[in-house]
């Protein structure tokens, strides 16, 4: 046998066991959380089990690139810039506008999958819920159209009131403009003043408060905002302490003290998104992907937190409730 035909035999049997192990490079979506693993669990646990409906399974035949901002909404764009370098085969932003603005401003090619109470065309994310448009999709609940409800609902347990005061997040703007726009809007035509106050740090959270009861409010609504969402408890804890009636989106405001929650079903709109997310996985592009509406909303009145305030809860307002807290 001549030297050449060998070497080439040699060199087809050394590189054959390598060819057929090959294996299709497993799929990897990048999880950009605007706060912290720890506040981000339940959801993220929704959105897995929505990924799974697809047949993707996180460590099995799908790898999730993590990266948190702490609640700091500052830290989103260069977060969003490395999972873009990572070259990951679809963005996810969970529960944040800031995060899917981040996303949107860092990529024009990696599709993008968001979830938001907020509404995401006014905010620029999409151009319309049917025809999204670009490498972007997602799910929306309807947290921010339900804000003004709060607000009437407050009323109707202090119908005496004259002024109210709104919470907002002045690092998450969009949202925080948007918010104020409808809370104003709803208060002008119950003939009502509405003071704007801001926080975007937990321990800010009590100075808000007391700030509420010296301009004489007689209650606070809570803005629709991630960092908000994930620190219920105390701001429950809070309203009780302060003896402020507030009314928050999430139903643990309510179960740790504070009056009322009126909000969107955060767990299935998170499940939603991880169903979106599979399915641009498998091919189906953004644009093509109308925008999920999560209608299903859940308002929570705790008894025990309006008898301690020396308040009467209306039997039209709590036959209304999905559920009341004894």
């Amino acid at each position: 046998m001549r030297k050449r035909a060998f070497l080439g035999i040699l060199g087809g049997a050394t590189l054959w066991p390598f060819v057929a192990s090959a294996q299709p490079a497993m799929p990897v979506i990048g999880y950009l959380g605007s706060d912290t693993p720890e506040f981000f669990a339940s959801r993220l646990d929704a959105f897995r089990q929505g990924l799974a409906t697809t047949g993707f399974v996180e460590g099995r035949n799908v790898r999730i690139e993590y990266r948190w901002a702490h609640g700091h909404n500052d830290r989103l764009p260069a977060l969003a810039a490395e999972l873009v370098r990572q070259n990951v085969n679809v963005l996810t932003t969970p529960g944040s506008l800031a995060s899917a603005l981040a996303a949107k401003a860092a990529t024009s090619s990696i599709p993008i999958v968001f979830e938001t109470g907020a509404e995401p065309v006014a905010a620029g994310v999409v151009a319309s819920l049917n025809k999204p448009g670009g490498n972007i999709t997602g799910v929306t609940s309807l947290n921010a159209q339900v804000g003004p409800k709060r607000l009437e609902a407050l009323y109707e347990l202090l119908p005496a009131a004259t002024a109210f005061a709104l919470m907002v997040n002045p690092t998450n703007p969009r949202n925080a403009e948007a918010t104020t726009r409808s809370m104003q809007t709803a208060a002008q035509a119950l003939k009502l003043q509405i003071h704007i106050l801001q926080a975007s740090r937990e321990d800010e959270f009590d100075a808000v408060f007391s700030k509420a009861r010296s301009l004489g409010a007689s209650g606070l609504v809570i803005a629709n905002e991630t960092y908000y969402a994930m620190r219920s408890d105390p701001l429950g804890r809070l309203a009780q302490r302060h003896a402020m009636p507030a009314a928050h989106q999430s139903r643990e405001f309510a179960v740790a003290g504070g009056l009322m929650s009126y909000g969107g079903d955060v767990m299935e709109s998170h499940r939603q998104a991880g169903i979106h997310t599979g399915r641009v996985l498998k091919g189906e592009k953004p644009a093509d992907l109308p925008v999920q509406q999560v209608t299903k909303v859940q308002m929570v009145i705790n008894l025990k937190a309006a008898k301690a305030l020396g308040l009467n809860v209306p039997l039209v307002l709590s036959a209304r409730a999905d559920e009341v807290i004894e």
